[in-house]
């Protein structure tokens, strides 16, 4: 009876069943490429991302084990980037980006994360960074499972262009992930070691 059950098994189980496997083994693989100097050596690539200067950069504030953009961040503050940070309005629903400004504090949000105050100024940003488990070579990402971040990606494309570029070290990226219809890749990536043009690479295919 068990045997058939596990036989019969859907697609989409088996799909779950291997991605949660590939966060579990990415997590591990992301503990272990934690490098002191990684924020600062991240820094240097903000040059090669090419942002305009004062665009308009969705943010994120790194999590323990994440590819941190602290120092990135302030590197294109200084080319006068502004930055929006997101806030978990519920489960199910895209990220909401506040507008951010100097000395503006961050509060802790329902899942602890710290987040904007929901008071501050609602925004679209063109540009968006985002955390990641793993990615691949077609900028196909592995997150978290809660698919808040592809609904976010899917919603602002659907207001206009928008650049996604992933945040990574540069030991995350795998040779290949699954992906289903409602993942959506990255245009970009950027690690400690340069970054990386999806988009470009598709357009010309």
């Amino acid at each position: 009876m068990a045997g058939g059950a596990s036989a019969n098994r859907s697609p989409v189980c088996r799909m779950n069943s291997s991605k949660e496997l590939l966060r579990k083994e990415a997590r591990a693989r992301r503990a272990a490429l934690a490098q002191p100097d990684f924020a600062a050596q991240l820094a240097t690539q903000a040059d090669a991302l090419a942002i305009a200067d004062g665009s308009l950069v969705g943010a994120y504030v790194a999590l323990p084990g994440e590819a941190d953009p602290q120092l990135l961040l302030k590197a294109l503050t200084l080319k006068g980037c502004r930055l929006a940070f997101p806030r978990v309005v519920e489960q199910g629903q895209p990220l909401a980006f506040h507008r951010w400004n100097p000395g503006d504090e961050l509060i802790k949000g329902a899942y602890g994360i710290p987040e904007p105050s929901p008071e501050w100024p609602f925004v679209f940003p063109r540009i968006l960074l985002v955390p990641l488990l793993a990615f691949d070579s077609c900028g196909h990402r592995l997150g978290y499972g809660g698919g808040f971040y592809d609904r976010t990606i899917a919603l602002l494309r659907a207001r206009g262009p928008l650049r996604a570029i992933g945040v990574a070290y540069a030991g995350q990226e795998v040779p290949e992930l699954p992906s289903e219809e409602h993942d959506v890749p990255l245009d970009t990536v950027i690690t400690q070691d340069g970054v990386r043009d999806f988009a470009r690479d598709r357009s010309s295919r």
